[in-house]
């Protein structure tokens, strides 16, 4: 049993202030009752606690979707650079959470954090095929031909051959999105190069039915709410 203020404030949404403002209006329902105070105790495995109505996964296995920001590592330490953990409150590092799956150090945007091992191989399964979504921006326009060349599959300078994915040019073609479904080492950024453009940066903003909420700024987190727990189940 956990007190209701340290579990909200675990999230990363509210601070333990803004939580007993929450409390004292009636926007937090415990169980479907509105919650008696901050100090009620509270079951994470088994209660179902809303704000404003929003069902929050609290209970069980954690899941953080955070906005990564560039410069942070993927991983979960290291002695010489930050990582994505080092972002998170004392309360949520105790909980044994890692990356699912990884963004390089100058990349950003969409990284799923947890500490429920099935799911994360369920999403980074290559028999899975989970889509993923970037953003980039490109020094030099991509267009209808690119977009050929990605659907039928870029073979990369050694050799290796991707999977086809999509690429739809924005404005100018100087930025685009680009859908993939594996994760080559710096797969976008090579296919890009095959043909003969460079990524000046890229962002993730979507991984299987998760997408990236925007509200969050870089280094930003938040628990993931029952709803999308669940949709990410099932999808894969």
């Amino acid at each position: 049993m956990e007190r209701l203020d340290k579990l909200l404030a675990g999230t990363g949404r509210w601070s333990r202030r803004e939580v007993r403002t929450l409390v004292k209006e009636g926007r937090v329902l415990v169980d479907g009752l509105p919650a008696a105070g901050v100090e009620q105790k509270v079951d994470p495995a088994a209660s179902r606690v809303q704000v404003d109505r929003e069902a929050l996964a609290v209970g069980g296995f954690t899941y953080v979707m955070l906005h990564k920001p560039r410069g942070v590592l993927s991983a979960t330490e290291d002695y010489r650079q930050q990582t994505v953990l080092d972002l998170l409150s004392p309360d949520l590092k105790r909980k044994g959470l890692f990356p699912v799956g990884r963004l390089d150090k100058d990349s950003e945007g969409l990284l799923l954090l947890t500490d429920d091992g099935d799911l994360a191989h369920r999403l980074l399964s290559p028999k899975r095929h989970v889509s993923k979504v970037y953003r980039v921006w490109l020094d030099r326009p991509l267009g209808g031909a690119d977009q050929a060349a990605f659907a039928a599959g870029i073979v990369l300078a050694d050799g290796t051959r991707c999977r086809p994915a999509g690429l739809k040019p924005l404005g100018d073609g100087r930025e685009a999105l680009v859908t993939l479904h594996e994760g080559k080492f710096h797969q976008i950024k090579r296919m890009c190069a095959s043909r003969g453009s460079a990524v000046c940066r890229l962002k993730r903003i979507s991984m299987g039915a998760l997408t990236l909420d925007e509200t969050l700024e870089p280094g930003a987190y938040r628990l993931l709410t029952g709803e999308e727990v669940a949709k990410i189940g099932e999808k894969i």
